[in-house]
Formats: C-alpha cells, structure tokens, sequence
C-alpha cells in the first residue's frame, strides 16, 4: 500500500525539482577558440558552439578584455568570393546549437592584446538579450595553424 504512495510522491516531486531555475542556467559555450592575425595590427577571428537552454534566447554581444572589440560577423560564398557583414544579434533556439566556425559565421577582435600568444587562452563573454551572459576561455592559435578540432555533440 505504502508502494504506490512513494511511487505517485515521486512524479510529482521530480518534475518539480527544475522550478525556479533560471532558463538560462542551461546556456552553453564550447570549443571557443581565437586565430590571431597573420599581420599585426588586423583583427583576429574568433569561433565557438553555443548550446541553447531550456528557453529560446538571442546572442546580443560578445566582448572580451583583450581586445577593443568585438564584433559579430555573418560570413559566406556569393558568386565564389568570400564575404561578411556585420550582424546585430543570433537567435538561439531551446535546445539548440548554433555553430561559429572558419568560412562561416565568426567574431571580429579588434585591437587584440600583442601579449596574446598562440597556446594561451582570451577571455570572450557573451551577452544575451535575457540578460545573461556566459564566459568562455578561447584557446588562442597562430595565424597559419590549422583550426582545432575542438566540436563535440
């Protein structure tokens, strides 16, 4: 008799257990990572993964203590030339990923810190619409390096 109790005790408490947690608790960032400029002096591009909560959420800014600025770029092939112009924000969807990646979408550094050396790592925090942000330690490469192979699912 006492079974059934613990067991309809169950159902109701554990679902409840998330309540009052804050929606973007969930936000990810991962595989952040910086290629710095191949001349001095230029902008650096910076790349990563964000995983989306519990709740849709909007990328409003990205900035980081080692560079001027940041910008969020959408990049892309038209008529077989490399293009970007800049973006206002991204839409993150519940659950979803967004990817920042080489040939792609990416984050413009302006003015980056010459004390950033490739194997060190550049602070990058990412504020979103709701109000919350997320820090991230961006593993920082030289400019001819090849991309890490850093994404997992």
């Amino acid at each position: 008799m006492r079974l059934p109790l613990i067991v309809a005790a169950l159902c109701v408490a554990v679902p409840l257990a998330g309540c009052g947690r804050d929606q973007a608790a969930e936000l990810r960032v991962e595989d952040a990572w910086v290629r710095l400029p191949a001349v001095a002096g230029r902008p650096a591009g910076g790349y990563f993964v964000l995983r989306g909560g519990s709740a849709p959420e909007r990328l409003a800014g990205i900035e980081s203590p080692q560079a001027s600025r940041a910008e969020l770029h959408q990049g892309g092939m038209m008529d077989g030339m490399m293009t970007m112009r800049p973006m206002n924000g991204v839409d993150l969807p519940a659950g979803g990923k967004v990817s920042f990646g080489p040939g792609g979408d990416h984050i413009m550094l302006f003015d980056v810190d010459p004390a950033l050396q490739p194997g060190s790592t550049m602070t990058l925090r990412f504020r979103f619409q709701s109000g919350a942000t997320r820090e991230a330690a961006a593993r920082v490469i030289a400019a001819g390096d090849p991309a890490p192979s850093l994404e997992h699912d």
